[in-house]
This record gives structure tokens, sequence and C-alpha cells, in this order.
């Protein structure tokens, strides 16, 4: 089961009530996600006729949303050298995180980061975040939070597209 959460996170699939919050268990605004924030985009057939949620998706796709879901690479020298201060050396976790990490630009806050796992595949710390649209360009330098010996720190993650890890032989003919 962790394996296939790694793997979950390279594919960049996302888990109902990790990465997002359902329908029908959000609470408050940030926690209702659209179609488009998500990137499900292309499963939204406006054409249809008449359903529940057309008038919001009509508006969501004319007038854009205001986050977006990305894929961070983070900087694992930083992360080291965030470590040695502490005289500690960092162990790249075996499985992936569930707990929700703020992301930033500087001091402001622009999202969060839902998922993050060290794909061994890739040799890298990665996370499924969901950031403010104008944040979400890929190579856009961001800052997530990073806790050592209970105190918070920053460390660069850099925006990526999805998936992480899109292998050739998923969409190879065979010859």
């Amino acid at each position: 089961m962790l394996a296939l959460d790694v793997s979950r996170v390279e594919a960049g699939l996302l888990l109902i009530e990790v990465d997002y919050t359902s329908s029908k268990k959000a609470l408050i605004p940030s926690q209702k996600f659209s179609p488009y924030e998500l990137g499900f985009g292309k499963m939204v057939h406006l054409e249809k006729e008449n359903f529940i949620g057309k008038r919001a998706l009509l508006k969501d796709n004319a007038q854009g949303v205001a986050r977006q879901l990305v894929g961070l690479e983070v900087d694992w020298v930083e992360v080291e050298e965030q470590f040695d201060k502490f005289g500690l050396s960092p162990a790249a976790p075996s499985q992936a995180s569930r707990v929700a990490v703020p992301v930033y630009d500087g001091d402001k806050h622009v999202g969060k980061a839902t998922t993050t796992a060290f794909s061994p595949l890739l040799k890298k710390l990665i996370a499924l975040a969901s950031v403010g649209t104008g944040y979400s360009k890929p190579g856009t330098k961001l800052q997530m939070e990073l806790t050592i010996e209970a105190q918070r720190k920053k460390t660069t993650a850099t925006v990526v597209p999805l998936p992480f890890y899109n292998p050739k032989r998923k969409t190879a003919v065979p010859v």
C-alpha cells in the first residue's frame, strides 16, 4: 500500500479527502473544488443539456479559476542544508506524507502541498499542491514548509507539470 501511494504521486493521481475534498464533505468555500482546478477540465462536457452545476462550470470555463493543481519538485540540496544546520542528515521518507503543508511565495501564503513523497524512481522529493493560478506556471519557484526538530522552515520547490513520471510504454503500440 505504501509503494502504491508513492506511485500515485509520481503519476499525478489525486486521492479524494487527501488532495481535494469531496463536494459532500466541503464545509467552507476553500474546501470546494472545481474540475478545472483539479485538471479535470477535459472531462467537463458543457455542450450537454442542462445539468446541476452547469452555470458554475460555464463561469469557471469562461473566467478561469483561482487555483490550480500542480506538481512541486523540492530542492533536495536545500533540504540537506536545512537539516545540516541542526547537525542532522535527512532521510528520504519511505512513504508518502498526507499532511497538508503551506506553500509560499516569499512571505505570502499561495497554497498547500497535500501529498509529499520521495520518489525512488525519480530520485526527487515531489509533492502534489494546490496553488493560486498566478503561481501555477511550470518553472515558478515557491517555498514549501518543512518541519525539523519541531521548527518550521521553508525550502525551495519548483512548479512542474503533472504527471511527474509518464513512461513512453504507457501509450506505446506493440509492433
